[in-house]
Formats: structure tokens, sequence, C-alpha cells
């Protein structure tokens, strides 16, 4: 066996899988990754199942170091300046972390949560069938909080398996698609065309429990208290003070306030990957059309492993680099002759 060990890190960031799908019967919350394509990603370059435990990191940088033994790991999700002592490490690849080597992240670019996946995963009690952390109910393995510098995590050591990419889709931007409901009868249609055609900004104040919306206040017909029920990742709530609060996967099992809408299972992690003041619109589609895109994205996280090919390694031959011409014609700032192109017609013009 390997150490991680968490040299530093900032705040949002945990060990995080799938969560605790069929617990909330029982009152628990789900919990997991916040974007499941990116955790999968992740644990596919590293050959363990698609939603195994990794870390979940938040905007912040942190960095890792290996101890007793190399670790290969892989990155995906949030794009951010990545480097092992130095050398600069690629998304969406995998790589190996020898021992005593620092693995250096900075800070997210253009998303929120990137993915740390670990050759074979990360060794923790399950509680309630899984590692994610929940750090309000007490949840989690290894540590039942947000990671800390200081923290060490046990994981395999290395194999000798060749390194790998992933091709992954392209993003896709435009509007996060919602199911209106279930209880879009408590707003009038001026205010529910006002949720729809709003420009909205996640709140810094936001955490994987819920996302805090900024923009206009989203009006009650008969008020903001309803008998609570059931919510599911996505539910978007609306309180009394109009600011709609989307549910996230940490959120609580029931609820009372009314729901306006539900982001669809295909675009939570893109909607989770929204920065904090990044401006954002919602698009109403059918159950339908929800439901075809679920399937997509279902067939996507199966297509994983054919998405995956070999790093070519790359040996140079110095010998004939060093009787290359490598820095092209070479020139004398005092001498024009060796920089000055001359035009045609100051050719014609000199000659005699």
């Amino acid at each position: 066996m390997s150490r991680l060990i968490v040299s530093s890190i900032g705040p949002a960031s945990s060990v995080q899988d799938s969560g605790r799908p069929g617990s909330q019967r029982y009152g628990l919350t789900p919990s997991g990754a916040m974007d499941r394509l990116s955790l999968a990603a992740a644990n596919c370059l590293v050959g363990n199942a698609l939603f195994a435990a990794a870390i979940e990191i938040g905007p912040f940088g942190a960095s890792f170091t290996a101890r007793e033994g190399a670790v290969r790991i892989a990155l995906a999700g949030a794009p951010r300046n990545a480097e092992i002592d130095g050398r600069s490490v690629a998304f969406d690849t995998s790589t190996t972390l020898n021992d005593g080597e620092t693995l250096t992240l900075g800070f997210a670019r253009g998303g929120a949560f990137s993915y740390l996946a670990i050759e074979g995963g990360i060794e923790g009690e399950a509680m309630f069938g899984s590692l994610s952390v929940n750090a309000r109910a007490g949840l989690g393995s290894p540590y039942p909080r947000p990671l800390q510098a200081g923290d060490e995590l046990h994981v395999a050591t290395a194999s000798s398996a060749p390194e790998r990419r992933i091709e992954l889709p392209p993003a896709t931007g435009g509007p996060i698609r919602v199911i209106m409901g279930p209880q879009d009868e408590e707003f009038d249609e001026e205010n529910k065309a006002l949720f729809l055609d709003s420009e909205w900004k996640i709140s810094a104040t936001s955490d994987r429990m819920g996302f805090r919306l900024e923009g206009p206040a989203i009006k009650h017909l008969h008020g903001h208290n309803i008998v609570s029920d059931g919510t599911v990742n996505g539910s978007i709530q609306v309180p009394g003070n109009g600011a709609p609060i989307v549910l996230m996967p940490d959120r609580g099992t029931s609820g009372g306030y009314p729901k306006i809408a539900t982001v669809i299972s295909a675009d939570l992690g893109r909607f989770a990957q929204l920065p904090a003041g990044t401006g954002f619109r919602f698009k109403a589609v059918s159950v339908a059309e929800a439901q075809d895109e679920a399937r997509k994205f279902a067939q996507l996280l199966r297509s994983l492993p054919d998405r995956l090919g070999s790093i070519e390694g790359v040996e140079l031959n110095l010998e004939a680099l060093h009787g290359a011409n490598v820095a092209g014609s070479a020139v004398s700032a005092v001498d024009a002759g060796t920089w000055h192109i001359l035009t045609d017609t100051q050719s014609e013009a000199e000659e005699p």
C-alpha cells in the first residue's frame, strides 16, 4: 500500500463516489459527486469502476504528495493548472506520481469541480454503502468531513499499466434544461415566464446542499409553505424571499417550499460546474425529451471504456537534433543584408 498525503487543499473538497441511491426512503441524503461524468472519466482512466470513490476538488487549489510508493492518478472535470514537481500534467489522461513527488493544482478555470481518481480507489469503511462525504450528517470515509491539510489516504501502489487518455465529447452550452413542476401551479404565468426568461447567477454562498440563485424575485400565488414532500437532485425550491434554490447532492430528503421546476438529470453535472457569478438561463422541456436525454447520458457513460486510448511515448533522436537547423535562418542585427528583404520594386530600382 501507498499513501497520498493532502499537503494543502481549499474548502469544498472531499471524497465522493456515486452516493447512496435508494436510501432516501429512510431519510438519508444521497450525496455523491456533483459531476458524475467527470468522476466516471477519471476513474475509467485508472481502471476503476466508473463511480468508485475519488477526490472531488472544489474551485480552489490543492496539492498531494505520494509516500511509501508510487500512486497512479487521473484528473478530469474543471480544468486547472496541474504540475508534478514542475512538469505539466494534462487533464483527461492518467499519470504516475512517484514516491516523494507532489501534484500541485491551481484554481479551477471555467468550472467548479475537478476529480482526482486513484488507481485501486481509496481505502475506507463504507457508510450505508458509500464513502461519499456529507459533513452535515457526519457521513463519509476515510474522513466524514471535507479534506484538510495533513490528511492521509491509503491507496494501492501504482501498477505497471500503460498510461491512457480519454476522448470526451465537446462540452455543450446553452440553457440549463428543466421540467416544470411539480408545484408550478403555485406560481402564476407571469412569474413562471419570469423564471424562464431571466438571466440567473449562482451565489457565492452556495454549497453541496443547494445552489442559491441571484436574479429577480419569484412571487408565489398562495404563500411559500406547502406540505413537505420528497425532493430530488435538481429540485428548484422557491422560499419566501423569492430567490430560487437548486437542490444538490447533499440536500435534505424532503422540503416544504414549492418547487417551480426540476433540472433534468442529463444537465445536472453541467449545472454544477457553473462558477459562481456566471450568467445562465433555464429552458423548459417535456418529460419525453428529458427521458431521451437521460438515455443518451447513460449511453455516454457506458461508452467511456471505448473512448480510451494509449499515450504514445516520444523518444528524441539527440544526434539528429544536434545536426538540425532548429532556429531557422540566422541573422545579424548589424548587417541589414541578412534580414532586410527587398521588395520587387526595390530590387528593380537598385539594378544597374
